[in-house]
C-alpha cells in the first residue's frame, strides 16, 4: 500500500504535532497550511512528527492553496480561534471567523484542486448540542442555541459543502481533551497540585472527555475507513460529572480535590464563555462504537494518568 499524502491545518495546536507523529509512524507524506509556514515547519520538524511541507496560507483573506490540496488522499482541517478565552465581542469575531469562513475558504481551495482529495476530516465540537442536563446525546441530537452552538452549525455547514465535489467529509466533534499540554487540563493542574482544586459550580454537569491518544486515534481510523462519514462524537464512552473528574483527577495527584469553586467566579472571570464549563452535556459516540472503534483510554483515571505522564 503506498503512502498516504495529507494536508493538515491547523497543525502547530494542541492536537496537530501529536497527529503528525502518529501519520509520521505510517510513513505519511504530510503538507501543512500555516500563515507562517517558515515558523510552522520549524517547529514541527523539530518536534520529532512527521517531516512536513509547510504552505503559506491566510484562512481569513483566501482561497486554500489548490497545489497543496490536489492529488492529496485527505485533508484534515483543525485550524480554529482558542475558545478558551473571556468572549469580548473581538473575541467573539475571532472564534466564528476563523471556522467559518476559514472552512469557507479551505473548501474553496478544494473546489480548484484537481484531482480533489477523497476524505475531508473537520474538527468540530461538542459545544454544538449545547447544555442539556442528564440527557445522553448521540450524532442525531439536535443542535443548541446558544454562541457556540450556532457557531458549530455554520462551521460544519462549510464543511459540509466539500460533499458536492465528491469529497467523503467527517465532522469530527470533539469532547474535553485530556492534555497536560493544553486545553481544561492545563488550566486544572495548578490547583489540584497546589491541593486546592474541586468541583465547579456543584459539579453535577457532565464532561464528555476523550484522551489525546483516541482523538488521535479515530482520525487515522477516519482517514482511511469509508463508513465514517457524517457526525461524529468523538468522547470517551462514558462521561462523567465535574464532580467525579475532580475526584479522579484529585487521586491521581494524590491531592485532596474538596474546595469547591462558585459558578459566580467563574463568570465574574470569564463572562458567557463561562457557560462551557458551568453547563455541560451528556455526549456518547455513538457512532465510533457502532463502527467497532476500539478506545486505547476508555477509563477516566488511566486517561488521566496517561495525558499527565506526557511531555
Amino acid at each position: 500500500m503506498s503512502a498516504l499524502r495529507v494536508t493538515v491545518t491547523g497543525a502547530t495546536g494542541l492536537i496537530g504535532p501529536a497527529l503528525l507523529g502518529a501519520l509520521g509512524e505510517q510513513g505519511a507524506q504530510v503538507t501543512v497550511l500555516s500563515r507562517d509556514p517558515v515558523k510552522a515547519g520549524a517547529r514541527l520538524n523539530r518536534s520529532g512528527a512527521a517531516p512536513v511541507e509547510a504552505v503559506r496560507w491566510d484562512p481569513l483573506s483566501e482561497p486554500a492553496p489548490a497545489e497543496a490540496l490536489a492529488g492529496r488522499d485527505a485533508v484534515v482541517h483543525l485550524a480554529g480561534e482558542n475558545v478558551a478565552q473571556r468572549w469580548t465581542s473581538k473575541a467573539r469575531a475571532a472564534i466564528r471567523d476563523s471556522r467559518v469562513t476559514g472552512t469557507r475558504n479551505l473548501v474553496a481551495g478544494l473546489r480548484s484542486a484537481e484531482p480533489a482529495p477523497r476524505t475531508l476530516i473537520s474538527a468540530s465540537a461538542i459545544g454544538y448540542y449545547g447544555s442539556h442536563g442528564e440527557e445522553p446525546l448521540d450524532e442525531d441530537a439536535p443542535p443548541g442555541e446558544d454562541f457556540l452552538a450556532h457557531v458549530c452549525r455554520e462551521w460544519e455547514a462549510e464543511a459540509q459543502g466539500a460533499a458536492e465535489l465528491g469529497i467523503r467529509v467527517v465532522r469530527l466533534r470533539t469532547g474535553v481533551v485530556l492534555d497536560r499540554d493544553g486545553g481544561a487540563l492545563a488550566k486544572m493542574l495548578p490547583a489540584f497540585r497546589l491541593g486546592v482544586g474541586g468541583p465547579v459550580a456543584g459539579g453535577r454537569q457532565y464532561v464528555s472527555w476523550i484522551g489525546r491518544e483516541d482523538l488521535v486515534g479515530m482520525m487515522l481510523v477516519a482517514l482511511e475507513d469509508e463508513r465514517w462519514t457524517g457526525p461524529i462524537n468523538a468522547t470517551a464512552p462514558v462521561p462523567v460529572t465535574n464532580r467525579d473528574l475532580s475526584r479522579a483527577l484529585g487521586r491521581v495527584l494524590r491531592r485532596p480535590a474538596l474546595l469547591p469553586v462558585p459558578g459566580l467566579a467563574l463568570r465574574l472571570l470569564y463572562g458567557e464563555m463561562a457557560e462551557i464549563v458551568t453547563g455541560g452535556a451528556r455526549v456518547v459516540p455513538a457512532k465510533p462504537l457502532v463502527l467497532g472503534y476500539r478506545f486505547r483510554r476508555p477509563e477516566l483515571e488511566d486517561a488521566l494518568r496517561s495525558a499527565i505522564a506526557k511531555s
